[in-house]
């Protein structure tokens, strides 16, 4: 517990210096990007669905518990640590260029068309990583590094 406690206070310590050295009008801006291409509500949608798969294993825990500590996963929460990163990696031009993008209809199809675009890559990604290991396998049996 001790160390959440410290994270949380080392991670707000970050945030509070962070929001001193960058400009208001740069920090908006990321937000915007953010909530245009959904990050936060993405986030809180991955955490969504690892609250299911702990409810699954922790079923003897009350559904009230549960219930409350999803009201506690906030997306504003996720967009708070991301800033710092987008800060850190783009200008405020890049900044303004992407969000340009993303309002053409050309960007405005990539945010719309992200979410199954990158569901059907990671399957086609865990469908490649599978015939790797299969090969890896076969090879390793035909070279007579594992016994059958």
């Amino acid at each position: 517990m001790k160390k959440i406690i410290i994270a949380f206070l080392i991670c707000g310590l970050s945030i509070s210096a962070f929001s001193q050295t960058t400009n208001n009008s740069k920090i908006e801006k990321i937000k915007n990007l953010l909530e245009m291409t959904g990050s936060g509500k993405l986030g809180v949608q991955v955490a969504s669905n690892m609250m299911a798969a702990f409810q699954k294993s922790y079923t003897t825990v009350d559904e009230k518990f549960w219930d409350d500590f999803a009201k506690e996963i906030k997306a504003e929460d996720l967009v708070n640590l991301i800033i710092p990163i987008y800060d850190k990696y783009y200008t405020e031009d890049d900044i303004d260029q992407v969000i340009s993008f993303y309002n053409t209809p050309t960007g405005k199809k990539m945010i719309e068309t992200l979410p199954i675009v990158t569901q059907e890559s990671m399957t086609a990604g865990q469908a490649w990583g599978k015939q790797i290991g299969e090969k890896v396998i076969q090879q390793l049996t035909e070279k007579g590094y594992l016994n059958n």
